[in-house]
């Protein structure tokens, strides 16, 4: 999924020679609000596979993006997109280096993500934010192309190049803000999760209760 400012971005960014002849892949490929697939295609790609967590428009494989080693291989994409799907994951930083490994070297990354002030989407889930210091962190190992914040709504988009040489980031200890525990943390886990889920839920029903006795108590 994508809004109109990240296929913008998107067209703006991405270069003839990056895509033409080349292979291409989709993390969170299902078009919801907008896809950037048109496009991709329309340079001719050698290959442009999608990829989500379930079937839907434009997905080509239904795949976790945390295991996407389970169905393909290290360093053979040219480039790897993802647009609207990275604050939607648990484990971002696994996800991150997937997209990294992915990517083969000398090939392209381009991402768009939500920032602090963007409502809460869960679609299903939605857990992070990202900033312009966060991307110039997490991507410190590669060459930033182009990084900037989204003109529409809150949110950044990054391109980058993997290096020839490259090695690898340690965002082992790397803290985000996180939408769960209002907050920059480390990591969030299922428990930690099904807790503040509970608690929204229970707090949901309170009103939607208190909200019924008050329209039971006027009539």
């Amino acid at each position: 999924m994508c809004h109109v400012s990240g296929i913008i971005f998107t067209a703006i960014s991405l270069k003839f020679e990056d895509i033409n002849g080349k292979k291409v892949i989709e993390l969170g490929s299902q078009d919801i609000n907008g896809s950037t697939r048109r496009l991709i295609d329309s340079f001719n790609p050698l290959t442009c596979i999608g990829v989500d967590i379930e079937k839907g428009p434009n997905v080509d494989v239904v795949c976790n993006a945390e295991e996407t080693f389970t169905c393909f291989k290290k360093e053979s994409f040219d480039l790897v997109l993802s647009t609207e799907m990275l604050e939607h994951v648990m484990d971002w930083k696994k996800v991150i280096s997937n997209i990294k490994n992915l990517c083969k070297p000398g090939g392209t990354i381009l991402i768009t993500t939500r920032s602090y002030g963007f409502r809460y989407h869960p679609t299903p889930t939605d857990f992070w934010r990202f900033e312009i210091e966060d991307m110039k962190q997490i991507f410190s190992d590669c060459e930033i192309i182009s990084l900037e914040s989204d003109y529409e709504f809150p949110g950044v988009f990054i391109y980058v190049r993997k290096p020839i040489g490259f090695m690898e980031n340690d965002l082992s200890d790397y803290k985000l803000y996180s939408m769960i525990t209002g907050k920059r943390t480390n990591e969030l886990t299922e428990k930690s999760y099904k807790n503040w889920h509970y608690f929204k839920m229970s707090l949901i029903e309170k009103i939607r209760m208190t909200i019924l006795s008050i329209i039971f108590r006027n009539n």
